[in-house]
């Protein structure tokens, strides 16, 4: 069966269907899709988990032998196969799951993301046997006139109540990457709070042409561009940045690399791990330098830091917010002024 974006949440709450297939080219939606998936699937008893990365070298025959492979403490698990943009199953892969869906493995579920499927692919017979016994989503871009619906969505969903000149003027800042809008969106909950939200408080809270910006900050801070990330503090103080935004935009930053990290600590290359955490080409340099300068045990030290620095922020420990912040960003460039004992 075929889903649209907007019916997956009410399908969730019926019996899950053996197999989905999740398909597109824009990786915010898609990832969203595939997080609601799992989570459903965890509360539907499916314990235990396992992801597949597939590569060049990748063996197809690991999917039947993993489904007949339950762990002793598990009675359901979750197969997680994550296929790389512009990457299709091929010869091998198709009939992989052809079979898999042949065999009926009913104590698992198999979910596929991958990009975006042409015509062809469609017409495939591996495609039409998970139709069949599965469900299919394919996630398209929102459009401009769709834009303002997913605005106020999402700012629903993150206990924002909208009106709709607020609505309309976040559609005209944030067009384009939702990945990016999502980001604005949680900083805006940050600032104004859950609740009624107006243009006015966004306007005041939300801009596209400030000198300084919180991302180009974590970035100067991976690249290890010492002195530029020092002005962007320095700029970000003086325009009365609230410091709870800069500590949420590092600290997200310091967890995702935490993973990366030890991704890449089990072997992957930094290039695969890129691939499996959908690094955007534009931030794949400062993401790399990040993983070659910290290895996962320092990343992890840098959580432990921030949860450190959060305290300040909210009075519970003693310190000046500000230099803590720039203490935060110093270790990940590669600079540690203080002894820590999470240094």
């Amino acid at each position: 069966m075929k889903l649209r974006a907007e019916q997956l949440e009410q399908h969730l709450q019926q019996d899950l269907k053996p197999v989905y297939l999740v398909s597109g080219d824009e990786p915010f939606q898609s990832d969203m899709a595939c997080r609601q998936i799992r989570e459903a699937a965890v509360a539907q008893g499916y314990s235990e988990r396992e992801q597949f990365h597939v590569d060049a070298n990748f063996d197809w025959d690991q999917l039947q032998a993993s489904a007949s492979n339950l762990s002793l403490f598990a009675e359901k698990k979750l197969m997680d196969l994550r296929l790389p943009a512009g990457k299709s199953p091929g010869a091998p892969g198709g009939k992989a799951l052809t079979a898999w869906v042949d065999a009926g493995n009913s104590e698992t579920l198999l979910l596929i993301s991958m990009g975006k499927l042409d015509k062809k692919q469609q017409q495939a017979k591996w495609f039409k046997a998970l139709d069949k016994a599965g469900a299919v989503l394919q996630i398209w871009p929102v459009d401009a006139a769709k834009m303002p619906s997913w605005i106020q969505a999402r700012m629903q969903f993150r206990g924002m109540q909208p009106d709709q000149a607020a609505v309309q003027l976040l559609a005209e800042r944030l067009e384009g990457n939702l990945l990016a809008a999502d980001q604005e969106l949680e900083k805006l909950r940050l600032l104004c709070g859950e609740g009624k939200v107006d243009a006015e408080q966004v306007e005041a809270a939300v801009s596209d042409s400030a000198r300084f910006d919180v991302f180009a900050l974590v970035d100067a801070a991976l690249l290890g561009e010492t002195q530029r990330m020092l002005r962007i503090f320095n700029g970000l103080r003086g325009e009365g940045l609230e410091p709870i935004l800069v500590l949420w935009a590092l600290t997200r930053e310091i967890r995702s690399m935490s993973g990366m990290a030890w991704q890449v600590a089990q072997g992957n290359s930094v290039e695969q791990v890129l691939g499996q955490y959908r690094v955007w080409s534009n931030r794949k340099a400062p993401v790399s330098a990040g993983l070659q300068r910290h290895n996962v045990r320092r990343w992890q030290g840098m959580l432990y830091q921030a949860a450190s620095v959060e305290r300040v922020l909210k009075g519970r420990a003693a310190g000046a917010p500000w230099d803590e912040l720039v203490q935060l960003g110093l270790k990940m460039a590669g600079v540690n002024l203080l002894p820590r004992k999470w240094a």
